[in-house]
């Protein structure tokens, strides 16, 4: 038989849902080597690499928009509409090349998470289009009133042709799909020793004192980072390249074979945004966050439920992370409302469904 081809299309929005789809593909990769994966999307070729060690093909499109963001908070609406009116309007066009280049290299099926556009290029092309996601952008755009009315129908139109949903964790209903597999958290697992990261990074503080500054792509404008000279005897870690090099207890990591799970068993927590990768990181490893609040992201309000349900937190209130003087690193966790855990064979679950329908007769 020909070479088994997954087509993985990846939204054009941070580099959040390239990395969660990349833990999957490894898994793919670990489980079926001779599987070919076709990874489509606007996120770096390095980024990819740092998940994936076998062979790819890279494949720079974009799909879709996201929202449009200065930072890792700060959304530009306008804009994000006006990309996203234009990605319509060469829809058709964008559709037919990405049907004759599936024809071209045979591709079986599509993988998506979650531009809404996969599953019509799917549909076009004969192939089913799986998607999977905790959320979809119809929840985000409607939150945003009449402007983006138009393009929520849109959305969830696109939804409605998708063949089957993978619903992630820490999810909203997701109701613009018909057909629905709930599965477990998914997520990278770290590659390095906790003594061999020490030693490279130079890290000697105690690790009940060693935290991970993680807030995504795009940072944060407003980090107070003043306020790290209150713990000399702390160490924070930052993957943030525009981070002040003045500050003795903050190491900047700028190696690209190193990841943020990597870091973050050093760490006796994480401070961030909300967001699905790292939350989803940081329960696979049981490691406690503490996260500022996102009021104006729909998906936000999911995701602090599940880290709330599900793992040690703390929730920091309004400016409380920009105004303090972090009083709250001395705050007691707070404990998981749940007594339940959630399934952490995501990754190994979602493989092995596409590797069985690859290989099916």
């Amino acid at each position: 038989m020909d070479r088994p081809t997954l087509y993985a299309a990846i939204t054009n929005h941070g580099f959040g849902h390239a990395t969660r789809t990349a833990a999957v593909l490894a898994e793919i990769q670990r489980l079926v080597p001779d599987v070919l994966l076709i990874v489509v999307t606007s996120a770096p070729r390095w980024l990819i690499e740092s998940y994936l060690t076998g062979d790819f093909i890279y494949r720079s499109r974009v799909f879709d928009v996201g929202v449009v963001q200065s930072d890792g908070l700060t959304m530009n609406l306008p804009a994000t509409l006006t990309q996203l009116q234009e990605i319509r309007t060469y829809q058709d066009r964008l559709v037919t090349t990405e049907v004759d280049y599936i024809k071209q290299v045979g591709a079986q099926l599509v993988l998506a998470d979650i531009p809404p556009l996969a599953s019509v290029i799917a549909e076009a092309a004969g192939i089913p289009c799986w998607m999977v996601s905790n959320f979809g952008w119809d929840l985000i755009y409607e939150q945003w009133g009449e402007d983006f009315a138009d393009t929520v129908t849109w959305v969830q139109d696109c939804f409605g042709k998708c063949d089957r949903l993978f619903r992630l964790p820490f999810h909203e209903p997701m109701s613009a799909f018909a057909n629905i597999t709930d599965i477990g958290l998914t997520g990278a697992s770290p590659r390095y020793t906790i003594l061999e990261l020490r030693r490279v990074l130079g890290i000697t503080a105690d690790p009940e004192k060693t935290v991970l500054l993680s807030f995504g792509r795009l940072g944060l404008a407003k980090i107070p980072y003043r306020n790290l000279q209150l713990f000399p005897d702390w160490q924070f870690i930052t993957f943030d390249r525009l981070a002040p090099d003045t500050y003795p207890n903050l190491i900047k990591v700028t190696d690209t074979k190193y990841r943020p799970v990597d870091i973050m068993p050093l760490c006796s927590r994480i401070i961030s945004k909300p967001g699905y990768g790292t939350f989803a990181e940081a329960c696979l490893l049981d490691i406690p966050v503490i996260s500022i609040p996102r009021n104006d992201f729909a998906e936000a309000q999911y995701l602090l439920s599940g880290l709330q349900d599900y793992n040690h937190h703390y929730l920091l209130a309004d400016n409380e992370f920009t105004e303090s003087q972090w009083e709250f690193l001395f705050q007691p966790l707070n404990l998981p409302r749940l007594s339940q855990s959630l399934s952490k064979e995501g990754n190994h679950t979602l493989a092995t469904a596409v590797i069985n329908y690859l290989y099916q007769d």
